[in-house]
């Protein structure tokens, strides 16, 4: 019986194949090269504080008109666009990272937060969005056992 060393820099046929399906995806999907695969996706931080929560949305470049907040059933959906604007300034782009398309993303909230009193702001490439509780709802509850 004879050991063959692994070298994974000379990878078999079959690995070779799905070796170079791996790299095309991901350096088509994250380099911008691959049009059909990219969109945009903000990152999004959420944080809860005593009285509230809080989302914060990373969107630079993008205008306060740009966004859509909407509540419906206990979901908070924040959506957008990005649009790429073409200057006329003759420049020959040799690579374009920043992402541009719609965006929308849905958040499931709670039941004891004041729908009524939520506030929104944009500054500085990112959108506040603050959720207050409401202290007169208690999620939690206690069950007696009989």
């Amino acid at each position: 019986m004879t050991l063959i060393k692994y070298n994974p820099s000379l990878p078999s046929n079959e690995n070779k194949s799905f070796s170079s399906l791996l790299d095309r995806f991901f350096n088509e999907s994250f380099n911008g090269i691959g049009k059909e695969m990219q969109h945009f996706a903000p990152q999004v931080d959420i944080a809860e504080s005593k009285k509230a929560f809080e989302i914060s949305v990373a969107a630079p470049g993008m205008k306060k008109s740009d966004f859509n907040i909407d509540m419906s059933d206990g979901s908070i959906t924040i959506s957008g666009e990005r649009k790429f604007e073409e200057k006329k300034d003759e420049k020959n782009y040799h690579a374009v990272e920043t992402q541009y398309g719609s965006f929308s993303r849905t958040f499931h909230l709670p039941d004891n937060i004041k729908e009524d009193k939520i506030e929104a702001s944009y500054q500085d490439g990112i959108l506040n969005i603050v959720i207050p509780k409401d202290e007169q709802k208690e999620l939690k509850r206690t069950i007696q056992i009989k």
